[in-house]
């Protein structure tokens, strides 16, 4: 019997914030994976190992967590006043399906870079020493994102004293703003999608539950940590663990899904399963991080978990940050109450890992909140480069 040969493809492995992802250039993809479709998606399961009963990803390059289950592509902007296209595909572990339907807030930081070591940006534009701007065109859920990322020498760099919790060791600071990242919707006014700050939320088989719905970043339920029998200082094995607790945390997901308008039916979230994001939050407490670190209360605004691609992430989602800082920039919402409320344009709040510093600008104009922009720093270093290999009949 005849086997196919194994193909390789030009391809970057980078760790961008709290995440990593095998990085692409669109032109550097077989022919029939340079468009949307079965094939893409198929090679994407293959490069990550999926889907993977084991959940275990050994026979491909994910390391079996939502935050390490992640493809790529990024080439020539086909926007006006943009350097590149950004393109970000989430690998299912253990189901057939890439999930194109967000953003990874985290990779983010690693596509400024990525662009100009990948070639993609004008050299004009880099200077020899300084900080080189990047805008990126995200096209999964077409925004833009500026970067600003350290040049050295003509080249990005990569080491520094920057630290993320998270991440074990220092980098260099790369600055994000997500502009307008708000979901601006035909109509206006869809920032929050069912028109108020914090709704009842009834989940089915769970309970009824205060949430705050919002589309900044990424869609967002945010939900009391107290209404859900938690206190906010929970690390992801105290959830991952708890099969029942995963459980529940799909249904409220779904349950917000559906109120949200992102699904019409609760069938429909079993292929979404990137939005939208769970998350409880709670006031400040102190609490001992994954480290072993002790967060003081004193050094935090407000405590938030959330789960990505059905688990507790580690740390936190760099689009859920983004949420999470338009959410506390607002009056009234469960997370601008848990941060202590009144007008605030930055939190620090305490994650699993330790604590991040987001910002925003929000405003409301004609009654509607909107949200300008919101800027926070991660960090991105290339952990591996050259050529990923795939069997040649796998798309």
């Amino acid at each position: 019997m005849a086997f196919a040969p194994q193909i390789k493809i030009p391809a970057t492995y980078i760790r961008g914030g709290t995440s990593k992802g095998v990085f692409f250039r669109l032109q550097d993809l077989p022919a029939a994976c340079q468009q949307p479709g079965e094939a893409r998606d198929k090679l994407f399961m293959r490069v990550i190992g999926s889907p993977d009963p084991y959940a275990a990803h050994i026979d491909g390059m994910g390391g079996a967590t939502s935050s390490t289950s992640k493809c790529v592509i990024l080439s020539k902007s086909s926007v006006p006043d943009h350097d590149v296209d950004y393109l970000y595909g989430q690998v299912s572990i253990d189901k057939p399906f890439v999930d194109w339907s967000g953003n990874c807030g985290n990779l983010s930081t690693a596509a400024g870079a990525f662009a100009i070591h990948a070639g993609l940006v004008d050299p004009a534009r880099i200077p020899q020493n300084g900080t080189a701007v990047v805008r990126v065109w995200q096209a999964n859920i077409k925004k833009t994102i500026i970067a600003h990322v350290p040049i050295t020498n003509g080249q990005v760099q990569e080491t520094g004293d920057f630290e993320l919790d998270g991440v074990t060791f220092p980098a260099a600071e790369i600055v994000l703003e997500f502009m307008d990242p708000s979901d601006d919707g035909d109509e206006g006014g869809s920032m929050f999608p069912t028109g108020n700050l914090v709704d009842d939320l009834d989940v089915p088989g769970v309970g009824t539950f205060k949430a705050t719905m919002i589309t900044a970043g990424i869609p967002t339920v945010f939900v009391n940590a107290k209404d859900i029998g938690y206190t906010g200082t929970e690390l992801r094995e105290q959830i991952n663990n708890d099969p029942a607790a995963l459980k529940r945390f799909e249904a409220i997901r779904v349950a917000g899904a559906l109120r949200m308008g992102l699904i019409k039916t609760p069938e429909e979230a079993a292929t979404r399963q990137h939005t939208p994001k769970i998350a409880f939050v709670a006031p400040p407490t102190s609490y001992k991080a994954s480290s072993g670190k002790t967060i003081e209360a004193g050094e935090i605004d407000l405590l938030v978990r959330a789960l990505s691609m059905g688990k507790l992430h580690h740390a936190m989602m760099g689009t859920a940050a983004v949420a999470i800082g338009t959410a506390a920039a607002i009056p009234g919402t469960l997370v601008n109450q848990a941060a202590g409320g009144g007008e605030r344009e930055a939190v620090r709040f305490g994650h699993p890992s330790g604590t991040l510093r987001v910002g925003a600008q929000a405003r409301q104009v004609n009654g509607q909140w909107t949200v300008t922009k919101a800027i926070m720093s991660r960090s991105a270093r290339i952990l591996m480069e050259g050529w990923v290999r795939v069997p040649g009949d796998t798309f």
